[in-house]
């Protein structure tokens, strides 16, 4: 019978480097009391690290330098998110930041949330939960969040061949078809760009 550690580290590594998790994604493997001795264990070992209080993350490496990178701000608000309860969703910039739509390297990133405002210190970045009414999260995938808020950052008149060829590219066709099929709660124009770049990676 496995232990506890191994249970965990099973599932650790069957998530690529980077992955941010709690305790909460663990639950069903164990007693709560177990799964918080076990991450601790596994975190003096130093086959994970601790991010925040009961937050860890399995580190990405980086391979210019041979060590860990930073945790994924990303990852980090989803981890939060689903320890906490939250739903979440990218500001608009956050999503611009994360599909390559800017060149700007920002400070913070920035999450709408229905919970409460929040700030965290990650080194020298800061990770920021704003409280707002979530219009439009009803989207399934993760995909179609950053998309919809990535585009509506940029605005209709600054869509263009270019924005939309780098769009293109990020995902294939099949995920695109999934995409729009998930974006219909999104403003018209928004839905009608996603439906013209899926439409053209169908052909």
């Amino acid at each position: 019978m496995q232990s506890i550690d191994n249970k965990l580290v099973s599932r650790i590594y069957g998530q690529q480097r980077g992955w941010v998790f709690s305790k909460n994604d663990f639950l069903d493997l164990g007693s709560d009391a177990a799964i918080r001795k076990a991450l601790s264990r596994l975190e003096t070992k130093g086959t994970i690290r601790r991010v925040l209080r009961g937050v860890y993350d399995y580190p990405r490496i980086s391979t210019l330098l041979n060590e860990p990178m930073g945790a994924d701000l990303d990852e980090l608000a989803s981890a939060l998110a689903r320890k906490s309860g939250w739903r979440i969703q990218p500001s608009e910039n956050t999503a611009l930041n994360q599909l390559g739509l800017s060149t700007q390297v920002p400070a913070q990133s920035v999450y709408l949330s229905d919970g409460p405002s929040k700030a965290y210190e990650i080194g020298n970045r800061q990770l920021v939960f704003k409280k707002r009414s979530l219009k439009e999260s009803g989207f399934k995938l993760r995909e179609s969040e950053l998309v919809v808020q990535a585009l509506k950052a940029l605005g209709q008149e600054r869509i263009d061949a270019n924005v939309c060829r780098k769009l293109s590219e990020k995902w294939t066709p099949d995920l695109w078809q999934k995409i729009l099929r998930d974006s219909k709660t999104a403003p018209a124009w928004v839905c009608d760009v996603i439906r013209n770049i899926a439409k053209e990676k169908k052909s």
